[in-house]
């Protein structure tokens, strides 16, 4: 029966990870670039009572073993980065990847980091930023005197000067970054990952060339969140933490059964 309790309290702890991480993607539903995750669970060691393949008396081996389990652990909270849902917002700075990559972030401590989230906008000195401030890299710059920008499926930033309509410029390329290992990525916070040795080395290219998906201008890519799928794990996660609960009070009522025993 002690066995039982503990076996149990591991699955309501793991139960209780899985509706924080449930409850994660469910606060990110709007959130822009976000991708979801889901707990990963594995079983404990097991003891074991009998071992398979013992001779009995009659010199036939045991097909089977006989083994009592400790519960279970999470081992990850794996992210999924399928694409999200699109939204249009007709704002040539908004950025989408439709395929694999992310945009390239410099930091203010000098060092790269990487986003889904294209909402870009101008500073005051007119470079492409994050919300946050953080420069898109490599670093474009829009000139003063530019009347309209566009992006490329390919990833050109091009502007059109003021008084010279037929005049469009090249002002920049982007230059997109896709991992061996997305999943590894660590999460900093803010729509922002960076590299990590799960990851791997992070591979540059320009939009649709070796693997990198094309940048689509004026469309942002949403949460992949699906509302109604995390509500159904939600529902099931309770439902284990209760029978998990239960199984601890019935182990406590044999144990009171155990006490109560005279000889």
């Amino acid at each position: 029966m002690i066995r039982a309790m503990g076996t149990a309290a591991s699955g309501m702890k793991a139960q209780q990870l899985n509706i924080d991480t449930i409850a994660n993607n469910l606060a990110n539903v709007n959130t822009t670039g976000y991708k979801k995750a889901h707990a990963e669970f594995q079983d404990l060691l097991y003891e074991k009572v009998s071992p398979g393949g013992q001779i009995d008396a009659e010199g036939r081996a045991r097909p089977t073993s006989v083994e009592v389990g400790h519960g279970v652990k999470l081992v990850a909270t794996n992210r999924n980065f399928g694409q999200g849902s699109v939204i249009s917002t007709n704002n040539p700075l908004d950025m989408m990847i439709e395929g694999d990559g992310f945009f390239q972030l410099s930091m203010s401590d000098g060092t790269t980091r990487y986003t889904r989230d294209g909402s870009f906008k101008l500073n005051a000195d007119r470079e492409i930023v994050t919300s946050q401030g953080y420069r898109l890299e490599p670093q474009i710059t829009v000139p003063d005197d530019a009347v309209e920008v566009s992006v490329s499926r390919d990833g050109i930033v091009a502007v059109r000067v003021q008084g010279d309509d037929a005049n469009v410029q090249e002002i920049g390329q982007l230059e997109l970054a896709r991992f061996p290992n997305s999943a590894g990525l660590d999460n900093k916070g803010g729509n922002i990952f960076s590299e990590s040795p799960a990851s791997g080395t992070p591979i540059l290219a320009t939009p649709g060339v070796d693997g990198v998906g094309e940048t689509a201008s004026g469309f942002l890519e949403l949460s992949n969140v699906e509302t109604v799928d995390e509500l159904v794990k939600m529902i099931s996660a309770q439902r284990a933490y209760e029978l998990n609960s239960k199984t601890i009070t019935m182990a406590d009522e044999m144990l009171q059964t155990v006490n109560r025993l005279k000889r």
